[in-house]
């Protein structure tokens, strides 16, 4: 009758190990984490001398390329409405 009682149970644990890893896995991610932020800071900073040695700033990168892409835009606009010159012309 003993055996079964103690079976009926479920599994035994001891805490001592349980608390071990516990701890190793804690401890682990907080070296993690650094790691982490030591990778993130460099990259930040690289990123950041990058832009400043850069001789056309993103920025103005970008609004050189939304004026390109507006033009572009009106471009196809009058052609879709006007339709295209150059066959009207050969046509006559």
């Amino acid at each position: 009758m003993t055996t079964t009682e103690n079976s009926s149970k479920g599994p035994q644990f001891r805490s001592g190990p349980l608390i071990t890893s516990a701890a190793l896995v804690g401890a682990g991610t907080l070296l993690a984490l650094a790691g982490f932020a030591v990778g993130a800071s460099h990259l930040a900073s690289a990123i950041r001398r990058w832009v400043r040695d850069m001789e056309v700033p993103p920025s103005e990168v970008a609004r050189q390329k939304w004026a390109q892409t507006k033009a572009a835009a009106a471009a196809g606009t009058s052609a879709w409405q006007n339709g295209p010159r150059g066959r009207q012309a050969a046509d006559s």
